[in-house]
């Protein structure tokens, strides 16, 4: 699971950006960027990765991007400077490996969505 957790700080930055006012063209380009993935649990996305960190970080960036987008949330009330982005990063970071460690079959949607949870408090 150490793998997840180099992957996860670049996909966390990108995918803040998205905001609850993105148009639903953009929403369905997540869910369309997203939902061939939907099937990776923790261990299947590094065990299909073959140690290529760069597959771990798309398929964690897209499911990322739904569960932000989902949860209408703004990372920019959550972080605005660099240091800011880079401890909601590195929490994220732990938090995914958390909910991996709990279950490395868990579904990693489920496993995101949860981290995401955790990190900015916004419930379940």
């Amino acid at each position: 699971m150490k793998r997840i957790g180099y992957a996860v700080a670049v996909p966390f930055v990108l995918a803040a950006y998205c905001t609850a006012a993105l148009a639903d063209a953009e929403a369905e380009k997540y869910v369309d960027d997203a939902l061939p993935l939907m099937y990776h649990s923790c261990a299947s996305v590094v065990e299909e990765s073959q140690g290529d960190t760069a597959k771990v970080d798309k398929v964690i960036r897209a499911l990322l991007a739904v569960s932000l987008y989902n949860r209408e949330i703004d990372i920019t009330k959550y972080a605005t400077t660099d240091a800011e982005k880079t401890e909601l990063q590195q929490k994220f970071a732990a938090a995914l490996g958390d909910e991996c460690k709990k279950d490395n079959n868990a579904l990693l949607a489920g496993a995101i969505d949860d981290a995401v949870a955790t990190v900015l408090q916004t419930g379940q």
